[in-house]
């Protein structure tokens, strides 16, 4: 990679991390958005496997209340687990774009939804079978789709958790996610040289989080809400778009 190319994928990591740190998710969706300018897109791909690890375990282990949130998410998140392990679906290798363009879609839906006041009602004492049998659902979508998001997203937002919980639950969540996609896509085939220059963005990405972050800490709980709200339902009509009309650098 040339210096100047560093240079401008180093700036994608960047504000892919601050879009993650002020509202907890988007860091692969950004910053696919950005490379595939100027990278083939299955090396963008490989750019974000730790930046995306290792942000999300960040995320969680910062956001202050990390056992206390394992103990509220740890139905779906052993739920996502299963739902890898036996998911009936293709894997996103063969699935086609139907299945990010369905996950992207419902995604969108949702968002739309939360900005008009219509939210999933709270799960209460049901609580102890929605949470695994959504993450059987989130699991199976992931390792069909690579997305991460349905319906995990929508689930813990019903939970009515603040800012600082919700954004640990997300990191927690997608670390499980992006573990299970790897090991499905076969983690011992990522090459040394694919994880060496991945591991060169880990700083700039973890700068852009760190700017979220202290954004993030700077919103009403309302302004976080909305903002979370537009921000999952651009993530989503984007995902919708590139799974309808594939990009990528040449």
């Amino acid at each position: 990679m040339e210096l100047q190319q560093w240079w401008v994928v180093a700036t994608v990591f960047v504000v892919a991390g601050t879009v993650k740190g002020v509202t907890g998710l988007g860091l692969p969706t950004v910053a696919i958005a950005g490379l595939s300018m100027v990278l083939p897109l299955a090396q963008a791909a490989a750019l974000l496997v730790l930046p995306s690890l290792l942000t999300n375990v960040w995320q969680y282990l910062r956001c202050g209340v990390a056992r206390a949130v394992w103990r509220r998410t740890r139905g779906l998140c052993l739920g996502i687990v299963a739902g890898a392990w036996l998911s009936p679906l293709p894997d996103v290798a063969t699935a086609g774009p139907w299945a990010q363009a369905l996950t992207g879609g419902l995604l969108a839906l949702y968002g739309l939804a939360g900005l008009f006041g219509l939210w999933l009602p709270a799960p209460g004492r049901h609580d102890t079978w929605i949470g695994p049998a959504m993450g059987l659902a989130t699991g199976a979508l992931t390792v069909a789709s690579g997305v991460f998001v349905m319906p995990s997203v929508p689930y813990l937002q019903s939970l009515n958790l603040n800012k600082e919980t919700l954004i640990g639950a997300l990191g927690l969540t997608f670390t499980v996610c992006t573990v299970c996609l790897w090991i499905s896509l076969g983690a011992g085939g990522v090459r040394t040289e694919a994880l060496a220059a991945s591991a060169g963005m880990l700083v700039p990405a973890l700068i852009g989080l760190g700017l979220g972050a202290f954004a993030r800490q700077r919103l009403s709980e309302a302004a976080f809400k909305r903002g979370f709200q537009i921000a999952i339902s651009a993530l989503g009509l984007y995902m919708v778009l590139r799974a309808l009309f594939p990009m990528g650098a040449t």
